[in-house]
């Protein structure tokens, strides 16, 4: 059984991990635009940029994270 400290920490990587994504939907967005992409294309590469994400980066980045708090 998950204890209430663990869910908590789940959960609360889960919001790390969405917010990585969001930051990097928005920044595969950006560029896109900038470099005169259409919006299906600009989509397209923000997409792309969530599917580069290096997930066990970012649990390795939340454990330090959480481990010098």
């Amino acid at each position: 059984m998950t204890s209430r400290k663990e869910k908590e920490k789940q959960r609360q990587l889960a919001i790390y991990i969405q917010e990585a994504s969001i930051s990097a939907a928005r920044e595969g967005f950006r560029d896109a635009s900038m470099s005169g992409l259409c919006l299906e294309g600009a989509q397209e590469a923000a997409v792309s940029a969530i599917q580069k994400l290096d997930i066990d980066h970012l649990i390795q980045e939340f454990e330090r994270r959480e481990s010098s708090e």
